[in-house]
């Protein structure tokens, strides 16, 4: 067994006592539950693996984090893969035949226009890239999320390890309707399928920049906990307006988090979980200041919090 291994389990009983949100901030009558205090690893463990892969899932769950964060795409046959990128991205994936991506063709390789069998063989893990030097390079792909939840169950199941929950977000913006992605129904109704079929939508958190697709999920699977990203400074009331309702989790960038921010939410029945923090002393500002979480590139760090 894997040394990280026996933190992880010591780690999530710090950290994975749950709590419903306040009474009145969800008008539908769903108890959501969620860790007290939440370890995300970005894009599984992003500054140690290649991101949104399997190995990165998996090195996360060896470091004890309390949910798995990734982002999802939809193929052209309709399937949904993990990738932040709307496209192959030039700087970290290679060319099926394991040659670099010409600068020229940086946004070539569409997701949305490519079949999966065809996504499947370009290379996500064999590159080094610069903004990660520390990452462990090892040929690797874009996995579907099915198969990536697939993976993570069974290693919980075999490990002995508690279950953690995934952190799902749709990458869509208007622009990109029809383009990049289909449009917010359809993208929600693709991944809430693959949710459904593995049983696991009570382990599920979906977030977005895109408020489209939250209101759909609002709408159509109020079950599913939700989470509103936010990079922009118009401020808490102006972007809940926006949304319409209240989310489970309000998830800024860790730059826009005060006390006033974190109390003003805490009394919405709303938990704040920031991104993308990577220092450790930035992670302890945070938390003794109140957030609920951390969502960090380097989940390794947790274990000093």
């Amino acid at each position: 067994m894997h040394k990280n291994l026996l933190v992880a389990p010591f780690l999530y009983l710090l950290s994975s006592c749950t709590m419903p949100a306040q009474q009145g901030a969800i008008p539908d009558s769903t108890v959501r539950h969620l860790p007290a205090f939440d370890l995300e690893g970005h894009r599984g463990a992003r500054g140690l693996m290649p991101e949104n892969t399997i190995p990165a899932m998996i090195r996360a769950l060896e470091l004890g984090v309390t949910t798995l964060e990734m982002d999802t795409h939809i193929t052209k046959d309709g399937q949904v893969v993990l990738s932040h990128d709307p496209y192959i991205n030039h700087e970290h994936d290679l060319l099926p035949d394991g040659s670099e991506i010409p600068p020229a063709d940086k946004h070539k390789y569409v997701l949305y226009q490519l079949d999966y069998a065809t996504i499947r063989t370009f290379d996500a893990g064999s590159k080094f890239y610069a903004k990660f030097p520390h990452q462990e390079k090892l040929p690797t792909y874009k996995p579907l999320l099915s198969d990536l939840i697939d993976s993570v169950q069974v290693y919980l199941q075999q490990n002995n390890l508690p279950q953690v929950y995934y952190n799902i977000e749709t990458k869509s913006k208007p622009s990109g309707d029809g383009k990049l992605h289909p449009a917010p129904e359809e993208f929600v109704d693709l991944l809430m399928e693959v949710i459904e079929a593995k049983g696991i939508a009570e382990w599920v958190i979906i977030q977005s920049f895109d408020v489209r697709t939250l209101q759909v999920l609002r709408q159509r699977y109020p079950h599913i906990k939700t989470s509103l990203l936010v990079e922009n400074a118009t401020g808490l009331n102006k972007n809940l307006e926006t949304l319409g309702f209240i989310p489970d989790i309000y998830s800024p960038y860790y730059r826009l988090v005060t006390p006033k921010l974190i109390k003003d939410c805490h009394a919405k029945g709303m938990k704040v979980v920031p991104w993308t923090i990577n220092e450790l002393q930035e992670m302890q500002r945070l938390k003794e200041m109140g957030v609920d979480g951390l969502i960090s590139d380097y989940p390794n760090l947790y274990r000093e919090l």
